[in-house]
């Protein structure tokens, strides 16, 4: 369950911003893991291949719990995770730990695309050519931006289509066609040369009307034009990847309902969207401000879980709604956002005085430069990482809790959780989470519950 997708995808790190939304053009799954300001994305929760469901029992305690002295959540904990197949959770890991690599990959990747782009004056030319078509700097950055996010769009292509194609395929997450993929690919390229070019226009006006300010201003700029994008995605981007329609009348959209007025969610409709289409993950969020506040579940969601998961799910991204964690998100990387502007104004400085005529870029106001921006600004995301990892989790933990007040499904909560332990590695080592995981694992979260249930076991064995 990915927590405010649009932060997350904007505000981890401004790096990540630019680097996602030009080298990659973001993907529909990009998109709609964004579509979230107050919200979350129940993200990536994958079916495997070879089954329809994996060997999970939906209950492996209650049969002999009738007290709260005979239930032990410890050995509930293991009971649960025994349930999960050794196939499944060898392929998680796998999964999981391969995606390291490929992180590992992708940074160096895009930093060798940058340094290209620099050390053979490439995109001091394409400065050149922006400036030859026009003398207004406004639209040079504009004309700059659109030359950035074609080139490392094609060199970063391989990557791409290896990590958001061909491996999703390899291991049964996908159901895309190559044409649907590629379909996506342009629909994100598009919305790239729209938003980069805002971003960059307003990025560089600031810069270069406050040249010794500008990192205030560049990281204020920045984390407004995030937000507004992070807002408008779920009514404005996100139908452009899925159909969006109303979920059936029935038991199940009443109780939703009935639950978001409970605690103070103003949504009047549940709709459903068609992501199986592309991907076999689950996910939902609760999105929207100033009237256009939804519920949305995907259609494997609404397909693969009991009633119980589904009111689980929900009730954690209501917890995020109702917990303000969108403006908490904003605050705290708007924080990071100030910092990592800091250090790259100091790591700037630095490279231009050294290799800046080699490069052929003038100031830290010189759109040539943005690749030493990005790889600056990367450097210090990955730096920060076990950081900006670890209060993402404290949120997702505020929202566990909120949840199972809410839902009050403990059970419903930790075989939705397996589920996505298909995905991820259930159980990793107390360092590896540390560093790598931004939600808590499996094993922390259902022992979460179990101790939850263990405090209401009359009322959730009812």
């Amino acid at each position: 369950m990915r927590v405010i997708g649009s932060c997350r995808c904007g505000l981890v790190a401004l790096a990540g911003a630019l680097w996602v939304l030009t080298a990659t053009a973001p993907s529909a799954a990009a998109v709609q893991a964004a579509i979230a300001p107050g919200a979350a994305a129940v993200q990536a929760m994958a079916e495997p291949p070879a089954s329809d469901e994996p060997a999970i029992v939906t209950d492996p305690t209650s049969p002999t719990a009738t007290s709260q002295e005979a239930f032990d959540p410890e050995k509930a904990t293991e009971a649960y995770l025994a349930t999960l197949d050794e196939e499944t959770r060898a392929k998680s890991k796998e999964y999981t730990e391969g995606g390291y690599w490929l992180g590992i990959i992708s940074l160096f990747y895009g930093l060798a695309v940058a340094f290209f782009l620099l050390n053979t004056g490439l995109s001091a030319r394409m400065r050149e050519t922006a400036e030859r078509i026009s003398g207004k700097k406004p639209l040079q950055t504009v004309l700059y931006g659109v030359q950035y996010i074609l080139i490392t769009t094609v060199l970063l292509l391989p990557l791409s289509v290896y990590a958001g194609f061909i491996r999703e395929r390899r291991y049964g997450f996908s159901t895309q066609s190559l044409g649907g993929y590629v379909s996506d690919r342009f629909i994100g390229l598009a919305i790239s040369l729209v938003l980069v070019s805002v971003l960059l226009v307003l990025l560089y006006g600031a810069i270069r009307r406050a040249p010794r300010t500008w990192w205030v201003w560049g990281a204020g700029v920045s984390l407004a034009f995030l937000a507004v994008v992070a807002f408008i995605s779920p009514v404005y981007l996100a139908p452009l990847f899925n159909r969006y329609e109303p979920l059936d009348e029935g038991s199940l959209k009443d109780r939703v309902l009935a639950m978001a007025r409970a605690n103070g969610v103003p949504a009047d409709e549940v709709y459903q969207y068609d992501a199986s289409k592309r991907t076999t993950k689950i996910s939902a969020n609760v999105s929207g401000f100033l009237g256009t506040t939804r519920i949305s579940l995907n259609d494997n969601l609404l397909d693969r879980g009991t009633d119980e998961e589904i009111e689980a799910v929900v009730a954690h991204e209501i917890g995020h709604f109702v917990l303000h964690a969108a403006r908490e998100f904003f605050v705290f990387f708007g924080i990071v956002l100030v910092v990592g502007f800091v250090f790259v104004r100091w790591g700037f400085d630095r490279a231009l005085a050294r290799w800046g005529s080699t490069w052929g870029v003038r100031d830290v106001g010189d759109v040539a430069g943005l690749p030493l921006f990005l790889v600056l600004f990367s450097l210090y995301s990955v730096a920060i990482s076990p950081i900006t990892n670890g209060f993402i989790r404290s949120s997702e933990v505020e929202a566990d809790i909120y949840g199972l007040n809410a839902a009050r499904e403990p059970d419903g909560f930790s075989t939705i959780i397996l589920k996505l332990g298909e995905y991820r590695k259930v159980d990793p080592g107390p360092l590896e989470e540390w560093l790598f995981y931004d939600h808590p694992s499996a094993r922390n979260r259902i022992l979460m519950s179990m101790r939850w249930k263990a405090e209401n076991l009359d009322e959730s064995s009812d």
